[in-house]
């Protein structure tokens, strides 16, 4: 029953790409949809592409393992999404118009501008590549388990075939045809959910405190569950660390770039605000969902066959839709768990998809568009292009790496949105005297301090749960490198800006005064 519900709805979200996808050479439909997604709808699909796999496979795991620990990192995320709003997300909407490198270089003209335009385009690779090698190797892992593989060859071969529909997502979908899969995704992800949620806190007479109480004594931990440590035990600090992780996701997942290019959809700021609403009421909605789930995995699974099916815990909701009915489940208990792991599928297909898409924007627009001055059939040809060949070589890394722990990706990811993104963004948002020396030095610096400072936590090497067991270079005292990589993105972009010459911070800030009130204000798009 699984496999026909994921084979229709593949085949389904695939229909739905190919009927909305953009059927003429308008860059505008291609990138934005032209504008023509409501505030609902808009905002869905934002919460749909923030909502990714991490969240709902990794961040349930971490729940069920962890406990309080993991509920404060997955409220952190609903949390990130609340500064995308009130902070980053109309100057960015007035500031750009397809990608991040629209907005990164509204002040540079000419020659000047190329090199940050391919400076964000690696950082836009280099943040999303980690996230996505987690997810389609995760999904590959996925598929097998629930159709029931144990071969390395079948989950290979399930891998590069989710692939090849993520990649067909992108290329052909565009921007309305992968909004469209994100909120199909969203609404089969909350409704499951809360499902499976209500069923839980049913098992228990709707007593949260019974829940927890059970779930603190299956997890093995006892009260640790309910306290905070057992995330970063490993640490020097664990309260620290703790911290610094929560403010690494925080910055990190609003400044991912396939979350910030949704919100060149909306046609103006309004309906920017009307669109982030719904996205954090959807994301706010998922985390409480989220936290019961599970506590639910941990109270009726146990630590044990929890660890057993997967170490990092991806498999809980899943685990804990099944243990709802037992061994021998009913028709309504086949039906729940198909519908959850559809929800799963499509949650990994539509997030991938998005990600593929956000890269092959940034190649195609900031880096081949301008050096070699494309009219629009050919930038769109050479985004699908791009969307092939960024997904192909995901497919390709997602295959090597995929018997290792892959948690280092999703904190690396995270990591450097915050240490090279967030600080870009923020730069050239809102300082007057933000230069392209400050630009280069924030998205490279930070991305390479970021990348650097990640090779000697000890979720790559130094523990039983790293990506090297075996191995021990641990030279970093922390969980997370944001401790340091965030301060040196900011200060590396503010270093660059004043080093540079009088004369370039006082064009910048002419530049950005002759454009302040279009970023911060936003004038209505035409036909908006």
């Amino acid at each position: 029953m699984t496999l026909i519900a994921f084979t229709a709805v593949a085949t389904v979200t695939l229909l739905l790409c190919v009927m909305t996808g953009p059927d003429r050479d308008d860059l505008d439909e291609f990138y934005t949809a032209s504008g023509s997604l409501s505030p609902v709808r808009n905002g869905l699909a934002i919460a749909g592409d923030y909502i990714s796999a991490a969240s709902v496979l990794g961040g349930i795991g971490v729940i069920a393992l962890t406990g309080y620990d993991g509920v404060v990192l997955l409220l952190a995320t609903a949390l990130s999404l609340v500064l995308l709003m009130f902070l980053l997300a109309e100057p960015l909407r007035n500031a750009g118009r397809f990608t991040m490198g629209d907005a990164l270089t509204r002040r540079l003209s000419g020659p000047s501008a190329r090199p940050a335009r391919i400076a964000t385009a690696v950082a836009t690779l280099t943040a999303l590549m980690p996230l996505m090698l987690v997810q389609l190797a995760g999904a590959g892992d996925l598929l097998a388990f629930v159709l029931g593989f144990d071969s390395e060859g079948a989950k290979t071969g399930s891998m590069v075939l989710l692939g090849a529909l993520m990649i067909s997502y992108a290329a052909i979908g565009g921007m309305r045809g992968t909004a469209l899969i994100q909120i199909v995704k969203t609404v089969i992800l909350l409704a499951s959910a809360a499902v499976v949620s209500v069923l839980v806190l049913r098992r228990f007479d709707g007593d949260f405190g019974a829940l927890a109480a059970q779930a603190a004594r299956g997890s093995g931990l006892g009260e640790a569950f309910l306290g905070t440590g057992p995330l970063f035990a490993g640490s020097a600090a664990p309260r620290i660390d703790m911290v610094v992780s929560q403010l690494t996701v925080v910055l990190g997942a609003a400044c991912l770039p396939h979350v910030t290019m949704r919100v060149y959809t909306a046609r103006n700021a309004p309906e920017v605000r009307r669109s982030m609403a719904w996205a954090v009421s959807a994301a706010t909605v998922f985390a409480l969902f989220a936290l019961v789930i599970g506590f639910g995995a941990a109270a009726l699974v146990g630590r044990q066959a929890v660890t057993a099916a997967d170490p990092q815990g991806n498999t809980s909701i899943l685990l804990t839709a099944r243990a709802l009915f037992g061994a021998e489940a009913s028709g309504v208990g086949t039906l729940v768990f198909t519908s959850v792991a559809t929800a799963v599928f499509l949650t990994l297909l539509a997030s991938v998809g998005g990600m593929i898409l956000a890269c092959a924007n940034s190649l195609a627009h900031d880096v081949f568009a301008p050096r070699r001055r494309l009219g629009p059939h050919a930038e769109m040809t050479t985004a699908r292009l791009a969307a092939l060949a960024v997904g192909v070589v995901t497919i390709a890394l997602a295959a090597t790496v995929q018997h290792r722990n892959l948690q280092p990706l999703v904190t690396l990811s995270f990591c450097l949105g915050a240490s090279a993104l967030a600080p870009a963004l923020v730069y050239s948002l809102f300082w007057r005297r933000f230069t392209r020396t400050g630009l280069l030095c924030t998205l490279l610096g930070g991305s390479a301090g970021a990348l650097a400072l990640m090779t000697g936590t000890n979720l790559v090497s130094g523990s039983p749960n790293s990506a090297f067991p075996a191995h021990d270079f641990n030279w970093f005292p922390f969980t997370t490198p944001g401790i340091a990589s965030i301060p040196l993105g900011f200060a590396l972009g503010w270093l660059g800006t004043v080093v540079s010459s009088r004369a370039a911070q006082r064009e910048q800030r002419r530049s950005y005064e002759a454009v302040e009130a279009e970023i911060l204000a936003g004038p209505v798009r035409n036909g908006g």
